[in-house]
């Protein structure tokens, strides 16, 4: 099988004529509202027997933000894929009603009217970019420049108070947001155009070990700078998650543009170092590595259920078909059950059915934005695409594993779906920058033209 990198160099192939697609896009949309307002009818109807009296304001607004992104692609992006703003709506729909569906069981800490508002600034973010960008290939021009924004971002919540252990957060008076979210998007960029420029030194093979090639020793200088970061934001932020994505996406992209697989190997040693060093110096990580080791160690010390147990359970109450939206328990997680670990309510209650669904969503996402970056002739086009689908699947896989137990707890947000203004909002923004890239690799050249 031709590796990723292989088949990005291939260039895009032979196409015919090209349609806009924009009615499917359309007709996906209304069928993404519609789910989304009929899983906020049935947590009406389980819990209360009737229909919620938010239920038609609420398929209004999402209606109107969807038409309206719908508009614009329309308008600005005509040859876009027709599935990222559908998905994208669908997941954010979704999110919105698990919230809502929680903020039912803690009535005085609602959280679904303000998601709301995040995802009407997001919906927002994705237009602005849509209209306002109209060749990515400009961002290739501020590449550095957002790396440095990105380190700035990176260390401004040093200075400040840590929440629940770790210093991801920045607080002003009742306004929180994640710097390292945006940060994600600029450090894509930046790896975008240094690997554009020197994927062919750093595809340069050394020595041979196994059955891998490794790099030269010279080209190694870069990967180790990353790693220090990777393993500074571990240690002063005591963030696994967010240095795990951000490794993570490097490595990535890396063996993307090069087609290397030692690249591979060197990443997931690095990797492995960092986090097992850091996990036995660092309390709060060494605590989370602990409960993933053992997650039934405090019921048997007789603490009760931890988060992860907890979790644990709800996964298992909720069996193939789920309880039904609105009839499980899974807000006995405590306080970071509308974050963290929001996808063991949408297990609970939506079974594995609703968890296979929403991960076949996530892959879809995924390989959508795969495929426009191998559609891309430009290696700027191609590797940032790939990154800021990658950064998707990445964290998918972050938050899923910890939540079921397979890795360490990260703290990290699903996608769309969990409580948090600066996750959603940051999609959004990805979810645009694809758009705007797969318009223009699905827009006819003048070679297609008859």
């Amino acid at each position: 099988m031709a590796s990723p990198s292989a088949a990005a160099r291939s260039g895009p192939p032979a196409r015919g004529p090209v349609k806009t697609r924009r009615n499917t896009e359309l007709a996906l949309l209304l069928g993404a509202v519609l789910i989304a307002a009929f899983g906020y009818v049935e947590v009406g109807a389980n819990i209360d027997g009737r229909l919620p009296s938010g239920a038609v304001g609420y398929g209004a607004a999402l209606g109107v933000l969807a038409l309206l992104a719908h508009g614009v692609v329309r308008w600005k992006a005509p040859y876009a894929d027709p599935l990222l703003l559908p998905i994208a709506v669908l997941l954010n729909g979704i999110g919105l009603v698990v919230i809502y569906r929680l903020d039912r069981a803690t009535p005085k800490s609602a959280a679904a009217p303000t998601q709301l508002l995040w995802s009407t600034l997001g919906v927002a973010l994705f237009i602005g970019v849509v209209v306002v960008l109209r060749d990515h290939k400009i961002l290739q021009r501020y590449a550095y420049v957002g790396a440095l924004a990105a380190l700035v971002l990176m260390v401004l919540p040093i200075f400040f108070p840590p929440v629940y252990g770790s210093r991801i957060w920045i607080k002003v008076g009742p306004l929180s947001f994640q710097p390292g979210e945006f940060a994600k998007i600029l450090l894509a960029v930046f790896f975008a155009a240094y690997l554009a420029v020197h994927r062919d030194a750093l595809a340069l093979t050394g020595r041979r070990v196994w059955r891998f090639q490794l790099p030269r020793g010279r080209v190694l200088g870069p990967v180790l700078l990353i790693w220090a970061a990777f393993v500074g934001v571990l240690v002063l932020e005591t963030d696994l998650g967010t240095s795990l994505l951000f490794f993570g996406l490097f490595v990535v992209m890396l063996y993307v543009a090069t087609a290397r697989s030692g690249w591979i190997a060197i990443g997931l040693f690095l990797a492995a170092v960092g986090a097992v060093t850091v996990g036995w110096l660092s309390p709060h990580v060494h605590s989370r590595v602990t409960d993933w080791l053992d997650p039934l160690g405090s019921i048997a010390a007789g603490q009760g259920a931890n988060q992860i147990a907890q979790s644990l359970f709800a996964f298992a109450w909720g069996g193939v078909l789920g309880a039904g939206l609105g009839n499980g328990h899974s807000i006995l997680i405590g306080f970071a059950a509308k974050s963290d670990f929001i996808l063991a309510t949408i297990g609970e209650e939506l079974g594995l059915v609703g968890l296979v669904s929403l991960f076949l969503l996530y892959a879809l996402l995924v390989s959508r934005g795969f495929r426009t970056g191998i559609a891309l002739t430009d290696p700027f086009g191609r590797l940032l695409a790939i990154g800021l689908a990658a950064i998707v699947g990445i964290q998918v896989f972050v938050v899923a594993g910890g939540v079921l137990d397979l890795i360490p707890l990260t703290g990290m947000t699903l996608p769309f779906i969990a409580q948090g203004g600066s996750s959603v909002v940051t999609n959004w923004i990805i979810v645009a920058l694809l758009v705007r890239m797969s318009d223009a690799a699905r827009r006819p050249r003048p070679e297609d033209q008859p």
